[in-house]
């Protein structure tokens, strides 16, 4: 969904390469949820769907032939898939040689404990890409009664070829070659996942815009413990509320308890699969420890 964004030339939504000389989209093609979908909340993806798109598990009319996106009864994973060219300001051959200024990472917290931005480091972009985490919510498969959380390496593992250290060194390089900034960005709940609610797309926007003009990286930081991460805590379009995730919480040792939680998963997974190879500084880039 971020994707569709009437701001920017889009390259694609998935599947890109970056080279000495740049950037290029390899797939051709855009994957965007169909939940509540309308022509006022993303007017590009409601053009998108028409003749040579496919949409799935959505609801048809059986006399038009019309999906209705507001009928989540199979699933609320309802999906449309349609070629790059659908979007009107697709960038076509889909190329940029130009490098990257900035570099999202994409999680979507369902814990809601998770700032939704944060300003990382090299070492932390090297654990968080290689922890992949982000979580599977309530509705969008089978069996999913709450938040569960979901470690992928590289955001990618089944495709990786080689260990999740060597593309994560690779990034960390090609970061710091572009002199690119590193973020990453929670699309996640505010509240926690009974009690609260989905971070408003309008605020992931508006996030993203600051990243573009260059505002976000004038903003101060805070930590948000226990995960080591550092957030801005001004950004325009957005409540400074929101951007701090403890805020949200109505019961504040709730979000504390939530928090331990989720770092203790962080920690186990990354020492189960990758602390062997990580020096101290990547390490030290994840969640702190308890205390003994």
């Amino acid at each position: 969904t971020l994707s569709a964004d009437p701001l920017r030339s889009l390259l694609g939504d998935d599947e890109h390469v970056w080279t000495d000389n740049g950037v290029f989209n390899i797939e051709g093609g855009c994957y965007a949820k169909c939940a509540y979908l309308s022509p006022k909340s993303e007017p590009e993806i409601h053009a998108a769907i028409r003749f040579g798109a496919v949409v799935e598990n959505c609801v048809v009319a059986a006399d038009t032939r019309m999906p209705d996106y507001d009928d989540l009864t199979i699933t609320e994973n309802t999906r449309c898939a349609y070629p790059l060219e659908y979007i009107p300001n697709a960038k076509l051959p889909a190329t940029a040689p130009v490098q990257p200024s900035n570099v999202i990472l994409l999680t979507c917290d369902g814990f809601g404990v998770l700032p939704p931005i944060s300003k990382l480091t090299r070492h932390q972009v090297i654990y968080h890409f290689l922890n992949g985490y982000t979580s599977k919510m309530a509705g969008t498969e089978v069996g999913i009664k709450s938040a569960v959380a979901c470690f992928s390496a590289c955001y990618g593992e089944p495709f990786l070829v080689w260990h999740p250290m060597k593309y994560a060194e690779m990034l960390a390089d090609r970061l710091e070659a572009a002199g690119a900034q590193a973020w990453l960005l929670n699309t996640g709940w505010l509240g926690g996942a009974e009690k609260g609610k989905r971070c408003p797309l309008k605020y992931t926007r508006a996030i993203l815009d600051a990243i573009h003009s260059g505002e976000l990286i004038k903003s101060d930081v805070r930590e948000c413990p226990p995960f080591n991460l550092f957030y801005p805590t001004t950004c325009p379009g957005v409540p400074d509320a929101v951007l701090d995730p403890h805020t949200s919480w109505a019961d504040k040792a709730d979000y504390i308890k939530q928090a331990n939680h989720l770092a203790g998963l962080f920690r186990d997974n990354f020492k189960k699969q990758y602390a062997d190879k990580s020096t101290p500084e990547v390490l030290a880039g994840g969640p702190e420890a308890p205390p003994a």
